[in-house]
């Protein structure tokens, strides 16, 4: 502002000159003229284009703070995608806790081997050990909906990226990082899940080789039938408790799972608004860039 001021009195006290000279080049020839027009017109030009410059700043501060607002958005959106990878890692707590079960029927073993009491009871424990292998199995499904889930959100979560791509390529690095973090996750699930498979294939096995040497070990261990069998029902109260936790924290990963897909829903709006105003905010720079430049030249 104290450049334009410096060149309006500049101009003026150069106007004011040519004015006097032109006052008496006239006077010579018996004629009067004015110097106010030609200040006025100066001073005119001169206003103009200090409000074009203001404007031009105040339509830059706008459309900063409009960015500025979209990023904001664009964090909130990656806050959540770091939540969907935190009930990845509670999936995996799940897993350890299959985990847990198959070595508790590992270390049950030895006290099968000695409790064999009869055909009726390896058939209880034969249907205990289907059911463990159907829930097993319904985990293993449900594994492969939240990956399914998680592909399609990586998938919204790119195309919003790439409309997002000139103003924030850092952020496209990291959700190739997160993309490869969710990657190795399902990954390793996906192993650990084909370990419990062998171990119930193995128990089965052993199951089978317990019944074969049941005929030949019934003499010997009807004294400790009673005492061994209300073991094995502890053993197994136990193990149904654990099943019945595994269902309750399932079914909790369900409804966190609806929650997010609801509240990617309700973005998803935003985000198509987002898409539509770039143009016009792209629009809106280049002829601020035009009109500063025009201004400069």
């Amino acid at each position: 502002m104290s450049e334009v001021k410096q060149r309006k009195k500049g101009i003026s006290s150069s106007k004011t000159n040519e004015g006097s000279q032109t006052i008496e080049k006239q006077s010579s020839y018996g004629k009067l003229t004015n110097p106010r027009t030609s200040y006025n017109q100066s001073s005119f030009w001169m206003d103009s284009r200090t409000s074009l410059t203001i404007i031009s700043l105040a339509v830059c501060l706008v459309v900063t703070w409009f960015l500025f607002q979209q990023s904001v958005q664009f964090t909130d959106m990656e806050r959540k995608y770091n939540f969907l990878q935190q009930e990845a890692e509670k999936i995996l707590d799940v897993e350890n806790k299959v985990n847990l079960i198959s070595e508790k029927l590992a270390s049950s073993e030895s006290v099968l081997q000695e409790a064999a009491s009869s055909i009726s009871v390896m058939t209880d424990f034969e249907q205990e050990i289907s059911s463990l292998h159907n829930i097993i199995n319904d985990i293993q499904n449900n594994e492969q909906t939240l990956s399914l889930k998680m592909q399609s959100i990586n998938k919204k979560f790119q195309n919003v990226t790439n409309s997002w791509r000139r103003s924030l390529d850092e952020m496209n690095t990291n959700t190739s990082g997160l993309k490869s973090e969710a990657k190795f996750i399902h990954t390793e699930v996906t192993s650990q899940i084909n370990e419990v498979d062998q171990r119930i294939k193995s128990l089965s096995e052993r199951v089978k080789d317990l019944e074969d040497s049941t005929a030949r070990n019934i003499r010997t261990v009807k004294t400790q039938e009673d005492d061994e069998f209300s073991r094995v029902e502890h053993k197994l109260d136990l193990h149904a408790k654990a099943v019945e936790k595994l269902e309750e924290e399932q079914n909790s990963l369900v409804a966190k799972d609806t929650d997010l897909n609801q509240k990617l829903a309700n973005y998803e709006p935003k985000i198509e608004e987002c898409k539509t105003h770039l143009p016009t905010i792209e629009n809106a720079i280049h002829s601020i860039l035009r009109l500063s430049s025009e201004l400069l030249v």
